[in-house]
C-alpha cells in the first residue's frame, strides 16, 4: 500500500510539473458531452460513498495502478477532498496535456478553497471515455 501511495504521489507531482500551458484540444461536441458525463458520473458515485461505481470510471490504467474500489476510495478521500465532496463543480475548457485530452473543471472544496482539476481522459476501443487520472492545482488568478 505505501509503496503503491509513492508510485501514485511520483506520477502525480510528474504530471503536475507538466500542467503549465496546456493548449486547446480537438474534441467533437459529442466527446465533450461524453467526457463530462463520465466525470459528472465519477463526482454523483462519490458522493453516494459508491466506490464500485466511481472505480468503473477509470481507465484500466488507473484500475490497475489502485487494484481495488476501497484502495481507490481510500486515496480520494485522503488526497482528493476538493472532488469528493464539491461544494462548487464547474466544467471549463477540454485542453490537450501530454497528448491527452484533459477536462478542467473549477471546484471548490468542503474546506471553500477553490482548485482547477485537471481530468486526463482516454477513449476506449469501443469508444467510450474513461478517466485517466486527476491532477488537483490551485487556480492560476489564485497563484502568486
Amino acid at each position: 500500500m505505501a509503496l503503491r501511495f509513492l508510485l501514485l504521489l511520483g506520477l502525480i507531482l510528474g504530471m503536475t510539473l507538466g500542467l503549465a500551458l496546456p493548449a486547446a484540444a480537438q474534441v467533437s461536441p459529442a466527446d465533450q458531452s461524453a467526457i463530462r458525463g463520465v466525470i459528472e458520473g465519477q463526482i454523483e458515485a462519490f458522493r453516494r460513498d459508491d466506490g464500485e461505481a466511481a472505480f468503473g470510471y477509470a481507465s484500466p490504467n488507473i484500475r490497475s495502478l489502485f487494484g481495488t474500489p476501497e484502495t481507490f476510495m481510500d486515496v480520494v478521500r485522503q488526497g482528493y477532498r476538493p472532488v469528493y465532496r464539491p461544494q462548487v463543480f464547474e466544467f471549463r475548457e477540454i485542453v490537450t496535456l501530454h497528448g491527452m485530452p484533459t477536462q478542467k473543471v473549477h471546484v471548490v472544496g468542503p474546506d471553500g478553497r477553490p482548485v482547477t482539476a485537471f481530468y486526463p481522459m482516454t477513449q476506449q476501443p469501443d469508444g467510450s471515455w474513461r478517466i485517466e487520472g486527476c491532477y488537483l492545482q490551485a487556480p492560476e488568478d489564485h497563484q502568486a
